[in-house]
């Protein structure tokens, strides 16, 4: 009789919570049960794990073998758990000391040959084995998604045999941080947009303050040149902002791009996309759209266009910063603080108010259009801005360029931090209290939004908006105290 304990990390949305593989051996038929619910994938590691000890040229036990996956309400699906059930048979079989196994953590999943494949999810599990005190050993596929975390001992191997010869002692395996380099990729430069002053003044306000957007113009005016542009113009992520986005990015099962660690994301789904394309979902929960834009921008092209279902699914996220998907087994929390970008033509036809009158669409049929968004959806987006199509001097291609995204940001950069040093966050999520305290005004403006929300209705979600953009325009301007002009 023998008994194993090795240490690994399951997943759970953006969370890594602990598991232990628990590996007993008795007398009897010779056989492979476990439990603890072990999904398909998981079950179906017996298999793999029985050829990847025979390939290394080690004995896999002829006994009775009973895997207990603890704890036993938590789920467990994939792959990763066959490194860690592999070293749990040897360990009790007597290839390795079960002692060797206490300080570390394991994860991998096992080719038939014994090589280590990577798996998602290896930058929370690394986290929290890091905060944990334990050294982790991962698959060299992971390296450099590993080294991320900057951890001391975090170690990479190819092989089943290799992570048995370091168990023993016979060498070391490598670090995961030398495997960790990478270079940012350029990004679009503002430069690139001619004309539309307006318009490029409004991206620069939502950048300084964190504004969500909505560019309404006819076809061809810049629109989506000017969204595309956006995050050249935000500060590059702070290390904590960074490793948030990497997170997400690792549990997505869509892979993780280093070349734009530091740089804010940028996601524009296509308008057919379904409501759990963009909150997230499935048997076990994704991130969506939303999620894979936290810190970063979240583009929504023609959004009259999109399905209602979809864009209602936006409001509470764009409130909270998060979004929880429920399941009947489980409940995922994915965090989802983006800017959202969205833009739409005017009218069906797309050329309502241009200067060239082709519109031919009926007053019902563009408040029909216009109708497909809601009040309340609306109301979340701080700035407004109608676009105008470019006449022929402007769209010269011979003539100045645009301001660069470098001079822009600078400015960015000095008005959030100005917000920082103020109150600890951008203007945009402000809370009440905060805008009490730091958006106080004149008698002589206090009059004027008065009567701009008795003459337009407004509710106090928009007054709050007005002081909010009015605040970051204040700052872009070095001044103190919001004025009328502003």
């Amino acid at each position: 009789m023998s008994l194993a304990l090795v240490h690994s990390r399951a997943k759970s949305g953006v969370q890594a919570p602990a598991v232990r593989v628990e590996v007993y051996l008795a007398a009897g038929l010779p056989v492979l049960n476990m439990v603890g619910l072990p999904e398909a994938a998981v079950r179906e590691s017996r298999d793999r794990v029985r050829a990847a000890i025979s390939c290394a040229q080690l004995e896999f036990p002829n006994r009775r073998i009973t895997v207990n996956l603890a704890p036993a309400d938590l789920p467990k699906d994939g792959g990763r758990f066959d490194l860690p059930l592999a070293l749990g048979i040897l360990a009790a079989n007597g290839a390795i000391d079960p002692q060797a196994l206490n300080d570390y953590e394991f994860l991998g999943e096992l080719a038939l040959t014994g090589e280590l494949r990577a798996i998602d999810g290896v930058l929370p599990a690394v986290l929290a084995a890091k905060q944990a005190g334990r050294r982790m050993i991962v698959p060299l596929g992971n390296a450099a998604e590993a080294g991320l975390a900057r951890a001391e001992h975090i170690y990479t191997a190819r092989t089943l045999m290799e992570v048995v010869h370091h168990l023993r002692g016979d060498f070391c395996l490598p670090n995961a941080a030398v495997h960790c380099d990478f270079i940012e990729a350029p990004m679009p430069d503002m430069a690139d947009v001619r004309g539309q002053h307006s318009a490029r003044r409004a991206m620069e306000i939502a950048a300084a303050g964190g504004h969500h957007i909505l560019l309404i113009g006819s076809p061809g005016c810049g629109k989506t040149l000017l969204a595309s542009r956006l995050p050249g113009i935000l500060p590059m992520a702070s290390d904590q902002e960074a490793i948030e986005s990497a997170a997400i990015a690792s549990v997505s099962g869509r892979g993780l791009d280093l070349t734009r660690f530091r740089q804010r994301g940028f996601r524009s789904p296509h308008h057919t996309s379904s409501a759990v394309a963009l909150a997230g979902g499935g048997t076990q929960p994704r991130p969506g759209e939303i999620s894979l834009a936290h810190n970063g921008v979240l583009f929504l092209d023609e959004l009259a266009e999109w399905d209602r279902k979809s864009l209602e699914v936006l409001r509470q996220p764009l409130e909270s910063g998060t979004v929880s998907i429920s399941r009947a087994s489980n409940t995922a929390e994915f965090p989802a603080r983006f800017q959202l970008v969205a833009a739409m033509n005017p009218c069906p036809c797309g050329w309502f108010g241009d200067s060239s009158g082709r519109c031919r669409c009926t007053p019902d049929a563009i408040e029909r259009y216009r109708g497909k968004l809601s009040g309340p959806l609306l109301d979340r987006i701080d700035i407004h801005l109608a676009m105008t199509r470019l006449n022929h001097e402007e769209l010269h291609l011979n003539g100045p360029s645009g301001e660069s995204s470098a001079a822009v940001r600078e400015r960015v950069i000095r008005a959030r931090q100005v917000q920082m040093d103020r109150a600890g966050t951008g203007n945009a999520h402000l809370s009440q209290l905060q805008l009490q305290s730091h958006c106080q005004l004149a008698s002589s403006d206090q009059e004027l939004l008065d009567k701009a929300m008795n003459a337009l209705q407004l509710s106090a979600r928009a007054t709050y908006r007005i002081l909010r953009v009015a605040r970051t325009i204040a700052d872009l301007a070095g001044s103190a105290a919001i004025e009328t002009p502003h």
